[in-house]
């Protein structure tokens, strides 16, 4: 149990610069917003290294938009699609690629108002970070993994106070290293595993990228 993203992120933080010590030089944190960008923060205070956001978003299902069909990125390339879910929901392909262009136009506005007029980091031949505050299903990290290996990274790292059990075999497949401090079996909810779990405001995530 952690007391809040602060000490969640120090915690990673450390754990991260003890893994990562050698190639502290070419590292880069990227934070999932709007909570990741918290552990973001404290993660790249500790590596000494730049701070950016990565965003995506999930595929929402018809009608129960909490239920995620798939993640996107920036990019095509970055699409994960959960086929099995979509099959046994019977989703059209047209809702499908509709769901998709609206979701990178959303995308496109928050990275824009994140960033507030400065240019996205170069990742090409560095050592990048993608952090959040915790992963339960793995759709939002497993497409933000994938956009930023198409920037040409050297090496791409999942780095997370916590990760579900059975979702971290999935995360490892998709990146160099998952490095996370709980990995716990029963897992309902990131919420769950922090006293103080505020919902944040994009003013904040603004303010943290300063």
């Amino acid at each position: 149990m952690f007391k809040n993203r602060v000490e969640a992120g120090k915690l990673l933080g450390e754990r991260l610069l003890r893994e990562l010590e050698a190639e502290k030089k070419e590292l880069i944190v990227l934070s999932i917003p709007r909570g990741g960008a918290v552990i973001g923060s404290e993660v790249a205070g500790c590596l000494a290294c730049p701070h950016d956001v990565i965003v995506t978003k999930k595929l929402r299902a018809p009608m129960q938009e909490e239920l995620a069909l798939g993640a996107i990125g920036e990019t095509s390339g970055s699409l994960y699609v959960n086929k099995r879910l979509v099959d046994e929901l019977g989703i059209a392909n047209n809702y499908l690629k509709k769901e998709i262009v609206d979701r990178q136009r959303e995308i496109k506005r928050r990275e824009e108002l994140y960033r507030q007029g400065r240019e996205a980091l170069h990742l090409q031949d560095r050592v990048v970070i993608i952090v959040d505050d915790g992963v339960a299903t793995g759709a939002t990290m497993i497409a933000a993994a994938r956009e930023v290996w198409n920037r040409k990274p050297k090496k791409v790292i999942i780095g997370l106070p916590v990760i579900a059990k059975d979702t971290l075999g999935k995360l490892e497949k998709e990146v160099d290293a998952v490095i996370f401090i709980e990995a716990p079996e029963m897992f309902y909810a990131v919420g769950q595993f922090y006293e103080d779990f505020p919902q944040l405001e994009d003013e904040e995530v603004i303010e943290l990228l300063k």
